[in-house]
């Protein structure tokens, strides 16, 4: 089966239940087995138009589910935990649900884009990644997880972030 790792975040409401409930319909809606969790990272906005502090945290998520129903399948747990403007400005949000790997598949759609296209510039989600599994290669970079993180830039090593 399938093997995807799913970044969630959260920067509205009550952030830690937000991100519990999520990885709870994950197993609930039957869309896979969580097999690890990353830690739950506090870090700062990046990108303009966000404010305040998110949560993230990545899931390892054994799945039958092709990439396409997957995101549709992500898209509705996001609108049922209260998630609105998925499209449009940046804003805050209850939940944020994306994919950023799955298995060794590099897709490049409309609507979604495997491997997740700023994965290499957002700690907050390499660090989770790394914790998880920093030998997960990255099929268009030709990298490690952890090659990835070592190597980088001081723009991105600046980015806040710790482990909570």
């Amino acid at each position: 089966m399938p093997i995807v790792y799913i970044g969630l975040g959260s920067n509205l409401g009550e952030k830690k239940k937000n991100l519990a409930r999520a990885l709870s319909e994950l197993e609930k809606r039957r869309l896979g087995r969580v097999l690890r969790q990353s830690k739950i990272y506090e870090s700062g906005p990046v990108g303009e138009g966000f404010s305040g502090d998110f949560l993230n945290q990545v899931v390892e998520l054994m799945t039958e589910i092709e990439p396409r129903p997957l995101l549709s399948a992500l898209k509705k747990i996001e609108r049922d935990l209260g998630r609105r403007n998925r499209e449009g400005p940046p804003a805050p949000r209850v939940i944020d649900l994306d994919i950023l790997l799955y298995d060794s598949i590099v897709l490049n759609e409309k609507e979604l884009i495997i491997p997740h296209p700023r994965l290499p510039e957002r700690m907050f989600v390499l660090r989770p990644l790394n914790d998880i599994k920093p030998d997960i290669f990255h099929p268009v970079l030709q990298k490690s997880i952890g090659e990835i993180l070592g190597g980088a830039d001081s723009a991105l090593a600046g980015q806040r972030i710790r482990a909570l």
